[in-house]
């Protein structure tokens, strides 16, 4: 599917499995963010939408402008994190690398450095901006 052509239609139509849309306050800072860090792919971006590819995986980022009638909004804070509980795992991204990279980004937080886990991966968590937590993990 070519995410640059397909109408919104055709997208939503594809849609399978499970789906994760971010809110957020700002699509294109958090894309950026995700293309300099994991090494995504943007498809789409204006300032209410974009589309995220990671390894053949598909989400969204949604302003939130775009959530006015949905009813998630409401329990959307007007400031700090928004992603508490909410651990978005990749498996295919070195924490190492993320982890140096991140650390370049003004707004990214580094809870905690790449560590070796007893469950047999090296992973790292990193906070964007809008507070959600990013997992890159590696086996070891």
């Amino acid at each position: 599917m070519d995410f640059e052509t397909v109408t919104p239609e055709d997208f939503g139509r594809s849609l399978t499995g499970i789906g994760l849309n971010l809110v957020v306050r700002d699509v294109k800072r958090l894309a950026a963010f995700l293309e300099a860090v994991f090494d995504m792919k943007t498809h789409r971006a204006t300032a209410d939408f974009a589309i995220m590819t990671y390894h053949g995986e598909v989400f969204q980022l949604h302003s939130d402008g775009t959530y006015a009638e949905n009813p998630l909004l409401g329990l959307l804070p007007e400031a700090g994190a928004r992603g508490a509980g909410l651990e978005i795992r990749l498996y295919e991204t070195d924490p190492d690398v993320a982890a140096e990279r991140a650390a370049a980004i003004p707004d990214a937080t580094l809870l905690q450095e790449p560590t070796d886990k007893p469950h047999g991966l090296r992973e790292c968590y990193i906070l964007c901006e809008n507070g959600y937590a990013w997992v890159p993990s590696r086996r070891l």
